[in-house]
């Protein structure tokens, strides 16, 4: 989840204004560029606690020393809660995830730069005071009540709202890490087909990147708890939006769709205000009840926006949702396996055609198997494990066509397909002998 931005005060006065303003993100392919966000817990090498916000060897603390290189701090309510240098920026995520939202890079040579320079960084910092952060989909320790709340003022509104829509919310906000790639669209087809495409294959690439097999210390059934999860956390703005795949989808008719998502809040002279469950529909004509007579903005869309949480979510880019975080050379794995099937032309169409005869019914089945049966789940009659081979190949061609090189990064994704056996497998392996029957070694493995 991101930092507040800034606020643009247009007033809406049609739907075709908000297809405008997804419009507005289509760049020229010549300047396509790949931004990469990351998570990761914080926890003490003594103890394996969660560090709380405040405290010597708190993530305060960590925003504090961050800030003495050259990071500025984002402010809530007095509250440093994330840090912006240049087009980069560090937020927290409700348990005080560390999240990394990184540049709009030309390359993935450039993606891998920027990642081994920040976990740097957090080294330097979080060393000293006795922490680490493991790059796990979902905390294999602690219950919801052990791990902390950080201060952001749409994170306290959530919590009160995220209980009334689904079961698993709490734990999507405390318990889980992802890797996503954000990517850019040409136009309005352009946008189209790659949606279409990635929400088809997010399931496959949930199953190459499932790494969250333990809850509270056991093994909990699954690959990934992480995509689990998200099937109960609120559906009304989760998994895979039946409009993407309706004839005629464009921008104005996914505006339509935000439009019908459950408001969270609205943020007024720098504060959050509790909007949880009423409509945007009503706050275009002037009837939210906080806020009676007053009819919404740009800004207030923009922020609405982020408040959808597909597993690719469409804004002024295309966000890849679908993947739990893992090691460095998986958070690269991720961005690489998006490039290289959405930023060629004949890598895109083939992976088009791979997808086109899947039903959105077959799609959302699919994504329910994945979390429990990872490679192994099956559409069509086919395994994943078999399907996600074709896609690398694809992926890979793609990569090869940019001439730059950065295939290299799909190697780790490579492994998984050849051998069947994700992070989670090994991470289970490693749980019934090495580490014998002790999930607390999950973090110090998955230490980046």
């Amino acid at each position: 989840m991101s930092n507040p931005g800034e606020a643009d005060l247009t007033p809406i006065t049609s739907v075709r204004q908000l297809a405008e303003w997804f419009a507005a993100g289509g760049k020229p392919r010549t300047e396509w560029g790949v931004g990469t966000e990351h998570e990761k817990f914080g926890f003490f090498r003594d103890g394996h606690a969660t560090p709380a916000y405040e405290g010597a060897a708190g993530i305060r603390a960590i925003l504090a020393g961050l800030e003495g290189k050259g990071w500025a701090p984002i402010l809530d309510a007095g509250n440093p809660i994330g840090l912006k240098r240049g087009a980069a920026s560090i937020s927290l995520e409700p348990a005080g995830q560390l999240e990394l939202s990184g540049a709009v890079l030309p390359d993935l040579h450039a993606t891998w730069r920027e990642l081994r320079e920040h976990l740097r960084e957090v080294h330097e910092v979080a060393g000293p005071l006795g922490l680490g952060f493991a790059s796990l989909g979902f905390h294999p320790l602690h219950s919801r009540e052990q791990m902390p709340w950080m201060p952001k003022g749409r994170y306290a509104i959530m919590r009160r709202y995220m209980p009334k829509v689904g079961s698993l919310g709490l734990d999507m906000m405390l318990r889980t890490c992802t890797v996503q790639a954000n990517l850019d669209y040409g136009g309005e087809a352009d946008m189209a087909e790659k949606l279409r495409v990635s929400l088809a294959l997010q399931p496959v690439a949930t199953a190459l990147f499932a790494n969250s097999p333990f809850t509270e210390g056991r093994p909990n059934g699954f690959r990934s708890m992480r995509a689990q999860v998200w099937t109960d956390t609120d559906n009304a703005r989760t998994g895979i939006p039946a409009v993407v795949f309706e004839p005629g989808f464009g921008f104005e008719r996914f505006a339509e769709w935000l439009l019908d998502v459950p408001m969270y809040f609205v943020m007024r002279d720098g504060k959050w205000l509790d909007a949880a469950g009423r409509s945007f529909r009503d706050f275009l004509d002037g009837r939210l009840d906080i806020l009676p007579g007053e009819r919404a903005t740009i800004g207030d869309f923009a922020d609405h926006v982020t408040t959808a949480f597909t597993d690719v979510r469409l804004k002024r880019f295309l966000e890849m949702r679908g993947s739990d975080a893992g090691s460095p050379a998986m958070l690269v794995a991720q961005p690489a396996l998006w490039v290289g099937l959405l930023y060629d032309a004949a890598a895109q169409k083939a992976a088009a055609a791979l997808v086109r005869d899947w039903t959105v019914e077959e799609i959302r089945a699919l994504r329910a198997t994945v979390p429990r049966q990872a490679l192994a789940a099956e559409i069509r009659g086919r395994r994943v494990q078999a399907v996600a081979r074709d896609v690398l190949a694809i992926a890979r061609d793609g990569l090869r066509a940019r001439g730059l090189g950065e295939e290299v990064y799909l190697a780790p994704l490579e492994e998984i397909a050849e051998s069947g056996l994700t992070q989670a497998d090994r991470l289970l392996q490693l749980y019934e002998r090495a580490w014998d029957g002790d999930a607390a070694e999950a973090l110090l493995h998955a230490e980046v």
